[in-house]
């Protein structure tokens, strides 16, 4: 690589690092200011200020967050659990017996294909009459049907990459179908999983159409609880900034602690012998 080709490298990198990092220590820097500091015109208060706690006591005094946490953490962990049971096995009887000969597949992956809020209006008068409004059963069961669709199609490009020889010797040894799934391929295809269930459970995380159109109080997640910091009034920096630093937390260590296998996953079958 040519001198100017490293420079132009270094550049963009340092560009997309900005965009990527900014944002997060915008919202951690302002989260320990005092509304005086937030609202400063010094340059130099931008990042040398006296931190404070009093934005997470209003927090945590004023407004259900732990409640609203806790919703969020019931309704993303289990939808999420239950998109990757149904869409392993799913994807790998769409890449190993072309159940539906390719109109399944295709059937199950246009539910993404549309807008989410296309899809409001039918849901929310069926939730309606269903009376699943406002209840983390009903918002785990839009995130299972929206999420479950992703993850079948991109499992099945992981499975696809398997060689079924694999199996057929595996069958040769005695091995029941059960086992060769449990014992062989989800081995293999690990990394696979590893991002699949990432993506889904970002994903449920951070949803905020449906949460703001189907919860109210029971079953409010915490992304609608800070979208209620911007008022027609004021906006409260403060408050806003607390709630976001901690909800940002958990999907931030998840995804460093399975950074190995994500890396894995997004080049699974990029390199062919």
């Amino acid at each position: 690589m040519s001198t100017l080709g490293k420079v132009m490298f270094w550049l963009v990198t340092a560009f997309v690092l900005f965009v990527i990092v900014a944002p997060l220590a915008w919202i951690y820097l302002t989260a320990f200011k005092s509304p005086n500091d937030i609202f400063t015109t010094e340059a130099r208060k931008l990042i040398f200020f006296k931190p404070t706690m009093e934005n997470f006591n209003r927090l945590f005094r004023e407004f259900p967050f732990w409640d609203n946490f806790l919703n969020t953490v019931i309704i993303s962990v289990s939808s999420t659990v239950v998109v990757m049971v149904i869409s392993s096995l799913a994807a790998y009887s769409f890449a190993r017996w072309n159940t539906g000969k390719g109109h399944l597949l295709f059937t199950t992956i246009s539910t993404r294909m549309f807008p989410g809020v296309v899809a409001a209006i039918p849901f929310f008068v069926m939730y309606r009459n269903l009376g699943f409004l406002d209840t983390r059963f009903g918002l785990a069961l839009l995130h299972i049907y929206f999420n479950t669709s992703f993850a079948t199609f991109l499992l099945y490009g992981f499975f696809k990459e398997i060689p079924e020889e694999l199996e057929q010797a595996a069958m040769v040894d005695g091995y029941s179908r059960v086992d060769i799934f449990r014992k062989i391929v989800l081995p293999l295809v690990r990394p696979g999983l590893a991002v699949t269930a990432v993506f889904c459970l970002v994903w449920s995380w951070n949803e905020f159409l449906f949460s703001f159109l189907f919860t109210r109080v029971a079953a409010r997640p915490v992304t609608v609880l800070i979208s209620s910091f911007w008022g027609s009034i004021e906006v409260q920096y403060g408050p806003m900034a607390a709630g976001a630093a901690i909800v940002i937390l958990p999907t931030l260590v998840a995804a460093w602690f399975m950074q190995r296998y994500i890396i894995r996953g997004l080049t699974f079958g990029a390199v062919k012998g």
